[in-house]
């Protein structure tokens, strides 16, 4: 065995020939990168190490940063791709078995209430999933990113007053309750982005869920700020499609009370609200893979993580795209901000949302 290989990379690291070939260079192949800089490192006690410790502290760093990066990433896509190719015969597995007792219903303010629940991508990721009703100043209600409407939902609306006028879709994914809300309020326009009709279609013959319900607007490029759904939507809305987000997202700012709603642009894992009504066994389930991937969405200290992923995985496809998009939102004046997994945000959104989106927002890293 090489003495040299760092014992503080872990066993599973050595599974990849990219980590096996870098943790087998010769040591001194690596020191030589250093030499040049020797003389820097002389006068500093704190940095005055020997030229073969250089290298090993080298090779850690690197591969510790290469192994997480690249284990998420394989595990992260490789699971969505799964999930995509079945999706559609999937959505009962989504679906707390009951919904009442695990939901959290709170107001953010007088007009808005968030419905939180346990959600675990793959079975095991606990991302958590969370609905938002905005009541508008006409006195109708849009929800977005609808969960269960369970009794406690029909009655917390009936107590507030006003109807259901809106019934969206924010990207992709966050649709498997249309059709239960459509049933109830038959009168609500739905909204989602392009290729969303289509997949529930298709969907809707083998998953008693999803329905074929018809929508009042679909976004694509060509609208991306649209906001007439009607003059009512119109007044309280913007709104900005980002067709280069993986999930086609769309933002929405709410501007009497300054809150931005989003689904999968922006994660704030732990999901301690959305698992707080969840028992402590299943609270504390797959340690190791929440750990492993809430480090990669986690807003707290500087975020590296969740800028990386941000950067080289999110925006990758269409960066020009994505970063007009990112300044444009920034442009808006929220405090608070809603996603559709973990934390809510509450007065600080937008100090976090030029933190994490620092690189798009000068255009380079």
């Amino acid at each position: 065995m090489n003495k040299y290989r760092p014992s503080s990379v872990s066993t599973f690291s050595f599974r990849s020939p990219l980590v096996k070939r870098q943790l087998d260079q010769r040591p001194s192949q690596i020191a030589s990168l250093y030499r040049a800089r020797s003389t820097i490192y002389t006068n500093n006690p704190r940095r005055n190490y020997s030229t073969e410790d250089k290298a090993t502290r080298f090779v850690t760093s690197f591969n510790s940063f290469q192994t997480f990066t690249g284990v998420v990433l394989v595990s992260f896509l490789g699971a969505y791709y799964l999930y995509q190719q079945n999706g559609a015969k999937m959505s009962s597995k989504l679906i707390p078995s009951d919904p009442s007792e695990v939901m959290v219903i709170r107001d953010i303010t007088p007009n808005v209430v968030t419905l939180s629940v346990p959600f675990a991508r793959f079975g095991m990721i606990h991302v958590g999933g969370r609905a938002t009703l905005v009541r508008l100043t006409s006195g109708r209600w849009a929800v977005f990113s609808p969960v269960a409407l369970t009794p406690e939902v029909k009655a917390k609306l009936a107590q507030l007053g006003g109807t259901v006028g809106y019934i969206i879709a924010p990207d992709f994914e966050h649709h498997i309750f249309i059709t239960e809300w459509a049933k109830e309020y038959p009168e609500a326009k739905i909204i989602g982005p392009e290729g969303l009709p289509e997949k529930r279609a298709k969907a809707a013959g083998t998953d008693e869920k999803i329905g074929n319900e018809k929508f009042a607007h679909v976004y694509t490029p060509a609208d991306k700020q649209f906001n007439q759904i009607d003059a009512d939507f119109a007044k309280d809305f913007e709104v900005e499609y980002m067709e280069s987000h993986p999930n086609k997202e769309i933002i929405f700012y709410y501007k009497p009370e300054r809150v931005l709603i989003e689904a999968d642009l922006l994660f704030n894992l732990p999901a301690i609200e959305q698992y707080s009504k969840v028992p402590e066994a299943a609270r504390n389930s797959h340690g190791f893979a929440n750990k492993l991937f809430g480090g990669m969405q986690s807003t707290e200290g500087e975020a590296k993580g969740m800028k990386r992923f941000m950067w080289y995985v999110f925006s990758a496809k269409n960066r020009p795209s994505w970063n007009a998009s990112i300044q444009r939102i920034d442009q808006w004046d929220f405090t608070t901000i809603i996603p559709c997994h973990g934390e809510t945000m509450e007065g600080n959104g937008k100090e976090i949302f030029k933190k994490i989106f620092e690189w798009h927002l000068e255009g380079k890293k």
